[in-house]
């Protein structure tokens, strides 16, 4: 491992697994141990918040910076360090990038601080037609922060989707952000603090802190940084079982006319469900590769390799556990790992991850009304139809999207028929959304119940 000043060695001969937690020092100091996701309407300020938080800009890709909006998920690390000084609250919260050194100096007192958390945030995007994007990525988020700009109403469209979203998915600890309050005046700010109160009322987000910050100015940064060290706990974490890991990004990080003996294999980039991952550990990825046989039935080749390197953001990694999101370095071919074509997929030990479906037995629940869409003051939103017989529904399973026939609904019952296999297992909740006026709108969610598995084979 690459030695990098001021952080905690790991040592992969002395490790035991059974005595690490997410707090343990040669955790903590290299790798996050909480995902935290940015969610909210397009333009209210999710990224430049995690800017202003971690110093990383998460919007990387040439259109979304054309475009000055999130297009895929973004991701940044950042430690929160308290101050032990002199420092009153929130002054004594600061908050440093993931390569920060475990004994850094408080910048006002000049006093000891110590490391409290080291976060993963998963940066969402707003755009009504990113919603699946956006449900990708509450696959792996512990909390979430539920942005507002000060200078709009509330609530906007997808303010009220991504809220709904999350409360599917099981959510629990949300902190509410006003963000923008520098554009308004201070009634202004009073009074639409007041309408946010009164639109997460019976929420999930119910009783949560609505913090007014400037995120461009950093103004009341250090006071979001308390909350997430305070009201969103680091969940209890399965270290011993064998590892799986969500895929929710890949990549090919290999330059255009790389010489052959250069070519370095695919990267996979996710957040550890359970399990510890160690540096040349021998791994699956399934489903792997998909085909149809000659009856046009679904064939999963699960993709085997091994681990070349870990890494979390800048920080060299001998072991990963469970938490924040982590780099793999694989030997896999680079073309199976480009423009996340690995999304969705589940990485973890040989012979120990979940069976593969093409076909799922649910019970679902629908939303009353239909989320999400703009509406005239005097008109009501749509109310969501049943499911129909041959209709195509999108699923969100873990990180992963596909398209699901409906063969057959009765009651709160649905057998669906995947457009692509699965790696799930039975209880594994599932986000349901149907085409409205050309988008996938969030209509309901679900809970597997049984299904058919596909044929897997050797590569």
């Amino acid at each position: 491992m690459a030695k990098k000043s001021g952080l905690r060695e790991q040592d992969l001969e002395s490790l035991d697994i059974t005595k690490l937690t997410p707090e343990s020092p040669e955790v903590i100091s290299r790798q996050a141990t909480i995902n935290i996701g940015t969610i909210g309407h397009v333009a209210h300020g999710k990224s430049t918040l995690v800017k202003s938080i971690s110093g990383v800009l998460t919007v990387r890709f040439k259109n979304e910076q054309e475009r000055n909006i999130t297009i895929k998920l973004g991701y940044a690390n950042a430690k929160i360090f308290k101050c032990v000084g002199e420092c009153e609250r929130p002054d004594c919260y600061a908050a440093y990038g993931s390569g920060k050194e475990d004994n850094a100096k408080c910048e006002i007192c000049g006093g000891p601080m110590e490391l409290v958390r080291h976060v993963s945030f998963v940066d969402c995007p707003g755009h009504d037609i990113l919603m699946a994007t956006m449900l990708n990525g509450a696959a792996v988020m512990d909390g979430a922060l539920l942005l507002i700009a000060a200078n709009e109403t509330c609530p906007q469209p997808q303010t009220s989707e991504h809220l709904a979203a999350v409360e599917i998915m099981k959510l629990r600890d949300i902190i509410v952000i006003q963000n923008k309050v520098d554009l308004v005046t201070e009634s202004a700010a009073q009074e639409q603090h007041e309408t946010i109160r009164a639109f997460i009322q019976g929420s999930v987000a119910d009783g949560a802190p609505v913090v007014p910050i400037s995120a461009q100015l950093k103004y009341n940064v250090d006071v979001v940084c308390e909350y997430l060290c305070k009201r969103i706990p680091v969940p209890v974490r399965d270290f011993i079982s064998p590892p799986q890991m969500i895929v929710i990004r890949s990549f090919d990080v290999n330059k255009p006319g790389s010489e052959v003996d250069d070519i370095k294999g695919g990267i996979a980039g996710g957040s550890i469900l359970q399990g510890v991952l160690k540096l040349g550990q021998e791994i699956e990825i399934r489903p792997g590769i998909h085909a149809k046989d000659a009856n046009g039935e679904p064939i999963c080749r699960p993709i085997r390799s091994k681990i070349i390197s870990l890494f979390a953001e800048q920080n060299d990694l001998n072991f990963a556990v469970p938490g924040g999101l982590i780099g793999i370095g694989t030997n896999v071919d680079p073309t199976l790992t480009r423009a996340d074509r690995l999304v969705g997929q589940v990485l973890g030990e040989v012979g120990c991850l979940p069976e593969v479906f093409k076909e799922l037995e649910i019970n679902f629940f629908l939303l009353r009304r239909l989320l999400g869409v703009r509406q005239d003051k005097d008109k009501k939103h749509e109310k969501v139809s049943k499911l129909k017989k041959q209709e195509v529904l999108m699923l969100n399973i873990g990180s992963s999207s596909t398209g699901a026939k409906v063969l057959a609904a009765k009651h709160d019952l649905a057998k669906l028929e995947l457009t692509s296999p699965v790696c799930t297992k039975k209880g594994e909740k599932v986000a349901l959304s149907r085409r409205v006026d050309k988008h996938w709108r969030l209509i309901g969610w679900g809970q597997i119940q049984a299904g058919v598995e596909a044929t897997l084979e050797e590569m």
